[in-house]
């Protein structure tokens, strides 16, 4: 069978279950097990897959890393920490709007898969009386953690990508940092600008109550930033930083006089359907290893009449898809890149910039599933609003790659 017509049938199979409100990873899994039925049908490539991804370090990293954080989410709700951290940043502040932005970009400098869980409830808790509905908190949340795909270099996708393809670093920031201010403009229009915000009294605080919320605002960040410098400074794994900074934070409130229970904490954090879409993901994304169906499309792809750019940008969108994630469409495509012009920053670009495009455009993304999870959100709902500005992001980079290409 014709591999692009097995991986749209295998689409449309995923999405007609997700309208079923069947579980994420259970969709992903019947993905991964037709794929291999057509391609393989052999017991032992089902095994290979398992063992791949039970040997990967970085399928315990995302499950930990996404343990932890639920965990210092607890413990910043329970405490009171967060509501005081909104609070503060309100009279800090003047536009929920501009919060509602800024805060999960701020919290996507953190280059944890997954990550976006962490941010989730800072976008819940400001959304509080803006009558906005699940799927719109949600697409805001996703939406704005992923604006510097394009201009991190702590993002592992980008190193991944420079190191690959043969580009200096700086040039390949520079060659396509202007993409995060479109990424932020497209979020703001399409998510931002529709909300209506009603003018409230804000009520008088005492000297007391403004140092309250300025410790927790402390507390906050500085949760964030610590683990920043651990995972960037140290090379500290998402999830060991994590872990430690959640048992440091557990004494630091006990010091404080800010009980929360432990068994909220650790017990609270046990999500099971987190772990079975998790779980589900991570293997489907092993299954198309071992079936060789990556190995297909990038051959595919390359025999095609097309010119290369337009071959690279299709390469890079469907594997982005595939993946879920920026180190997945960087490793399979930018060998390609490098192959096909070593140093080459307009093809590298294309390559980074529509497989960021597929990876925001996919329930294997870790973060979408985390995001819908938290909100209670719908699959297309929140995707939506998504594809939408992808389409503005795309549209404005091919045409000024076009004018631009030297």
């Amino acid at each position: 069978m014709n591999i692009f017509f097995l991986l749209a049938i295998t689409l449309v199979l995923i999405v007609y279950m997700l309208r079923k409100h069947i579980p994420l990873g259970l969709c992903m899994l019947t993905g991964g097990l037709l794929i291999w039925a057509v391609r393989s049908l052999e017991p032992a490539a089902l095994g290979q897959a398992g063992v791949e991804m039970l040997s990967l370090p970085r399928t315990y990293d995302i499950i930990f890393a996404l343990y932890f954080v639920m965990c210092l989410e607890i413990e910043l709700r329970v405490s009171g920490v967060l509501s005081g951290m909104v609070g503060a940043l309100k009279r800090i502040f003047s536009s929920v709007r501009v919060l509602l932005a800024v805060m999960p970009a701020f919290l996507g400098l953190l280059p944890s898969l997954g990550g976006a869980r962490f941010s989730a409830p800072i976008v819940g808790e400001l959304a509080k009386g803006l009558d906005l509905s699940a799927d719109h908190q949600s697409a805001i949340n996703y939406r704005f953690r992923h604006l510097f795909e394009y201009s991190s270099p702590l993002i592992p996708g980008m190193i991944m990508a420079c190191s690959i393809a043969d580009v200096p670093f700086s040039a390949f920031l520079k060659h396509l940092s202007w993409l995060t201010p479109v990424a932020f403009a497209a979020g703001w229009f399409v998510l931002i600008r529709p909300i209506h915000v009603v003018r409230q009294d804000v009520p008088q605080e005492t000297r007391e109550e403004k140092r309250h919320e300025d410790m927790d605002l402390l507390l906050a960040l500085s949760s964030v930033v610590v683990t920043f410098l651990m995972v960037v400074l140290f090379d500290f794994s998402a999830s060991v930083a994590l872990g430690l900074i959640t048992f440091l934070l557990f004494f630091v409130l006990m010091a404080m006089r800010r009980f929360v229970s432990a068994k909220d904490i650790w017990g609270g954090a046990l999500d099971g359907k987190m772990l079975v879409n998790v779980i589900g993901i991570l293997y489907f994304i092993q299954l198309l290893s071992v079936t060789n169906v990556l190995t297909e499309i990038v051959t595919a792809f390359q025999a095609a009449p097309l010119p290369v750019p337009v071959i690279i940008a299709c390469v890079s969108f469907i594997i982005g898809q595939l993946t879920g994630m920026s180190q997945g469409h960087v490793a399979i495509v930018m060998p390609i890149v490098a192959a096909m012009g070593t140093g080459n920053l307009n093809l590298a670009g294309v390559a980074m910039v529509f497989g960021v495009a597929g990876q925001m455009l996919t329930p294997t993304h870790l973060c979408l599933v985390v995001t819908m999870d938290y909100f209670k959100a719908g699959f297309f709902g929140t995707l939506k609003p998504i594809l939408l500005t992808e389409l503005m992001i795309l549209t404005i980079f091919s045409v000024y790659t076009y004018f631009t290409w030297a």
